[in-house]
């Protein structure tokens, strides 16, 4: 299984960091190794002091997709899932790719998937950190939607069955700290929560 997301494909996201708008999807990788289940906890490494959430509609590829249309890539779509794209925002600031800040162990929480419905922009994600709402979003609100992001993927790299595919942000990310619980949840189909711990 492979991660592939996009970064920047909510344009309140974008001009909350105060990045522009991509032209095209802006894509990056997280390593299998950051992904942790419902109920495991988030650890904030000592290499940074500013970690925080952002919660995402993710999509799981169901067969092989090599330079897809976007019909193709919309039949490819086996399920949703709600995934929190934990970043350490100040070493992705930092840094002049964003492979430290996604990759830490724990960074990639992941509910469990459900069968994706007819209408992918009708999707909704909702992230909550202690039961207050952060962010909330649709599908529709996306630069890039769902199926365009997987078939402009598949130009790049083939997406095999079992991928991962997160969708990007929308704006209210926030900073994250020891005893904190966060939720993500893809309304009416998966969720998320996860307490955010120090390395011990």
């Amino acid at each position: 299984m492979k991660i592939v997301c996009v970064g920047r494909n909510y344009r309140e996201h974008a001009k909350e960091l105060g990045n522009d708008v991509p032209k095209e999807p802006l894509i990056f990788l997280k390593p299998q190794s950051s992904v942790i289940k419902n109920g495991d906890s988030i650890v904030l490494p000592p290499q940074s002091k500013q970690v925080e959430f952002e919660g995402e509609i993710g999509v799981v590829v169901g067969h092989t997709l090599r330079r897809a249309t976007n019909t193709e890539a919309k039949d490819a779509v086996k399920s949703v899932v709600a995934v929190n794209d934990v970043t350490a925002r100040d070493l992705q600031r930092s840094d002049s790719q964003w492979t430290r800040a996604k990759g830490f162990d724990t960074f990639c929480p992941v509910g469990e998937a459900v069968p994706a419905p007819d209408d992918l922009s009708g999707l909704t994600v909702v992230t909550r950190v202690n039961g207050q709402e952060r962010q909330r979003a649709t599908g529709a609100e996306m630069v890039f939607p769902i199926p365009d992001v997987l078939a402009y993927v598949s130009h790049i790299m083939t997406l095999e069955p079992g991928d991962l595919v997160l969708m990007g942000t929308p704006a209210g990310v926030g900073k994250l700290s020891p005893g904190d619980e966060v939720e993500v949840e893809v309304v009416g189909h998966s969720r998320v929560r996860n307490p955010v711990t120090d390395i011990q």
